[in-house]
């Protein structure tokens, strides 16, 4: 988990707070290594795209908390998120998987409505900027 003293996530008085519970208005980390996760998509190693854009977003985000590990990382040390969506309305379907990933202290955030991404078959598409121990 990331040291209190690297990354700390507010939301401070006089702007909204955030409209979904995984992310934070604000992540301030001391200097030091980062690391820079490019887009991850809902694809498992064999090439295999679940169908539904909550899953997609479930093994996105497994993607990444695997490519942090291998960095000596966690998921807790991610301090932004970019998810890039085909369409809008999978907000509310990816919620869970990114709750599950960031239940306390989430990641700075945006949410952004793309034409298309890499594959056709692909609806959900996310990219991390974590801390690195």
């Amino acid at each position: 988990m990331a040291s209190p003293t690297r990354k700390k996530a507010s939301n401070p008085p006089g702007v909204p707070a955030p409209i979904r519970g995984y992310y934070s208005n604000v992540v301030r980390v001391s200097s030091g290594p980062l690391l820079f996760v490019a887009g991850q998509v809902g694809m498992d190693a064999r090439g295999t795209v679940p169908k539904d854009a909550a899953a997609q977003a479930e093994l996105a985000l497994k993607n990444i908390e695997t490519i942090l590990a291998a960095e000596g990382a966690t998921l807790a040390d991610v301090v932004k998120v970019t998810v890039y969506v085909t369409d809008m309305k999978y907000l509310d379907e990816i919620t869970p998987a990114r709750l599950k990933a960031f239940p306390k202290d989430g990641p700075a955030s945006a949410i952004v409505q793309v034409g298309a991404l890499a594959l056709p078959e692909l609806k959900v598409e996310i990219e991390a900027v974590a801390v690195a121990p």
